[in-house]
């Protein structure tokens, strides 16, 4: 999630421009502390859902599609870990964005997925100039001048969702913005920090015009995150998006995802977050956003994730890397335990666990009222992200459902 503008990072040996401010520590890159627009205030959302029925039994529907709503960008990974981004010799382009990252993930498990989102389209090459994509400036072979156009990681991120069967027909494209960046720092023991060029990415430009809303209303699950909530006009157009969901009997799947650096302030983040809350049937989170949301309460203490329980949630999934997860009903709850691996880059790990757990309810939403089965589900998201954290990148780690198998068989048994 990222714009480029104009600062002076180089990579190698190209540019990269910002107009926000890059702040740097040894050892420990920080996000930009550039100027978000601020956050409109909106009152916390209730939409009926019908997708249940009145028992809280879920409806049928014949759908298994999940549409998928938010960001996806460009992740560039350092090759080596442990070192701060300015020590990194090099970095492997990666696509990413968590919503993204889940509807890849959903397809390799062999279930149905697709992605509404927006992108900067591709650059319309002249055989007169040399343009680099990284870089913000266009650079004349002769004393000759081009009109910048397209960028071409907008049609090349299009690209990777169709190759990896993913319905992309809600994909848009923006003339005038760039499509996201994001470096991402990781620490020797594979768990990482970002910085975003944005401000603005084309993802923060879709407009609820834009919205395919025969395609979510076709879904079976409509799952999305926070950051499409931080700046207009996609708060606008996240919000119509799930409201058309909600009205067409879909279920809703909230991962919030906090990027906190992306947020004018904590405080907007944590109002921007909850403001949607009372309307997701199902919402994952980590331990570090329960301590965020509660303003630094225990995560561990099963009080304190009862405070986040509404009362139309279906299920809340708390992870805890590779501890595994904890799942709560209105009727039960419990732990189940992880997968341990070596950890190169956690990078879509929790989208991993996310797709893993939505490819099985989007066939049979029954599993949330059967604990056994529910917990069958969840040992195989679980194995979904221990895999995925085996190697660098988002999308290139996800996980095929034969290798999730495999691997549950191998380490547990």
């Amino acid at each position: 999630m990222a714009a480029l503008h104009s600062t002076a990072f180089c990579l190698g040996g190209v540019a990269l421009s910002s107009r926000q401010e890059l702040c740097f520590r040894r050892g420990n890159v920080k996000a930009s502390t550039f100027s978000c627009p601020p956050l409109v205030s909106i009152p916390r959302l209730s939409f009926q859902s019908k997708a249940f029925g009145g028992d809280g039994s879920p409806e049928t529907k014949d759908s298994s599609l999940v549409v998928c709503f938010g960001e996806m960008l460009i992740d560039f990974v350092p090759t080596i870990s442990g070192l701060s981004l300015s020590d990194a010799p090099a970095f492997k382009k990666a696509p990413g964005g968590a919503p993204a990252n889940v509807a890849v993930g959903i397809a390799r498990l062999g279930g149905s997925s697709a992605f509404i989102g927006k992108e900067f389209p591709e650059f319309i090459r002249h055989n007169k100039f040399i343009w680099h994509p990284l870089s913000t400036n266009i650079r004349p072979r002769h004393s000759c001048y081009l009109k910048v156009g397209e960028d071409e990681f907008g049609y090349m991120l299009a690209e990777i969702l169709k190759e990896n069967n993913v319905n992309n027909e809600g994909m848009r494209f923006d003339p005038g913005a760039r499509t996201a960046l994001a470096f991402v720092t990781l620490r020797s023991d594979g768990e990482r920090e970002f910085m975003f060029y944005r401000n603005p990415s084309a993802d923060m430009l879709l407009q609820e015009a834009e919205l395919d809303v025969d395609l979510i209303r076709k879904a079976k699950i409509f799952h999305y995150g926070s950051i499409s909530l931080i700046t207009e006009p996609c708060k606008s157009a996240h919000i119509a998006a799930a409201k058309v969901a909600k009205d067409a009997g879909v279920v809703l799947s909230y991962d919030p995802n906090l990027r906190l650096p992306l947020w004018p302030s904590a405080e907007s983040a944590r109002e921007g977050i909850l403001s949607i809350w009372d309307t997701a049937d199902i919402i994952k989170i980590s331990e570090e956003e329960i301590s965020f949301l509660t303003k630094g309460e225990d995560p561990y203490d099963d009080a304190v994730v009862q405070k986040l329980f509404h009362p139309n949630l279906k299920l809340l999934l708390v992870t805890e890397g590779p501890e595994g997860c904890r799942y709560y009903t209105k009727e039960f709850s419990g732990r189940v335990k992880g997968l341990k691996v070596d950890a190169v880059d956690t990078t879509g790990a929790g989208d991993a666990f996310v797709a893993g757990i939505l490819s099985q309810l989007a066939k049979d939403l029954s599993l949330l009222q059967n604990e056994d089965r529910l917990r069958e589900a969840l040992k195989f998201a679980n194995a979904c992200g221990a895999l995925t954290v085996k190697e660098r990148g988002a999308i290139p780690a996800l996980p095929t459902r034969e290798a999730v198998n495999s691997a549950i068989i191998q380490l547990v048994g």
